[in-house]
């Protein structure tokens, strides 16, 4: 086991979008960082070129796999500074909740709320047992925590449960010098959301594009949050693209 006194952080989702590019800004200044993901060819395209990055092959949503997950890190490392519980997915899109198949309801669950639990509880047994004690973890919820998108009815909901898993961790994390916060985007340009620039449904049944975000600009608020001092945290940020259709009407 190799003990740092570099920072050193799990991302998962870290293939692609915003996973990657919070990967690749903690990598570029300092961190040593854990790159977990579902595609071990995704995550190595990430970790190019950082030889202190970590791949672990992991699917958030299954014990073992986060079990192990958290070993490699352990056994690499000797610490965890910070958990960026990223991964998730948004499921069938555009399909009416009458219509939404209930294994696909299960997979957005499985994934998006109870990878995340899963990863947190695994976060907290190794941050309050390390030495010094204690570390942070950053929830990316969406601005799918706040108000819904026609027919996103398995994402969002999780979204909302993630707010609440966010605010449960936050206190139970006191005691341990455990932070959590909570990350809300808004229209990142990731391969995730190139259709919003083509036209998505709106509340009112039209469809219209909608401004988007460099994806670079969430990385830098994550870092902001994650190198705070814990006796700082930042609760719950949200981070959209000016102009899209979330404040107001519209």
């Amino acid at each position: 086991m190799k003990i740092t006194q570099t920072k050193i952080a799990i991302v998962t989702g870290a293939g692609s979008g915003i996973g990657r590019a919070v990967s690749q800004e903690l990598l570029g200044t300092g961190w040593s960082v854990a790159l977990a993901g579902r595609r071990a060819e995704k995550l190595a395209e990430t970790a190019a070129g950082h030889p202190e990055a970590l791949v672990v092959r992991a699917d958030v949503s299954r014990p073992e796999d986060v079990a192990a997950l958290f070993a490699a890190v352990h056994d690499r490392f000797g610490r965890l500074d910070l958990l960026f519980n990223n991964a998730g997915t948004f499921g069938p899109g555009g399909v009416p909740v009458e219509e939404l198949d209930y294994s696909a309801w299960r997979h957005v669950v499985d994934t998006n709320l109870n990878g995340a639990f899963l990863c947190a509880q695994a976060a907290y047994r190794q941050m309050k047992e390390q030495d010094p004690r204690g570390g942070r973890i950053i929830n990316n919820g969406s601005i799918s925590a706040h108000a819904p998108r026609p027919h996103s009815v398995a994402y969002t909901a999780t979204k909302h449960a993630l707010t609440g898993l966010t605010k449960s961790l936050s206190l139970d994390g006191r005691p341990y010098g455990i932070a959590v916060g909570q990350i809300d985007i808004g229209n990142a340009a990731t391969d995730m959301t190139e259709r919003m620039q083509r036209g998505v449904p709106q509340a009112n049944g039209q469809l219209a594009a909608e401004p988007v975000m460099d994806v670079a600009d969430v990385a830098c608020t994550v870092r902001h949050m994650a190198e705070l001092p814990l006796e700082a945290n930042v609760q719950f940020a949200t981070v959209l693209a000016t102009a899209m259709p979330y404040v107001g009407r519209g």
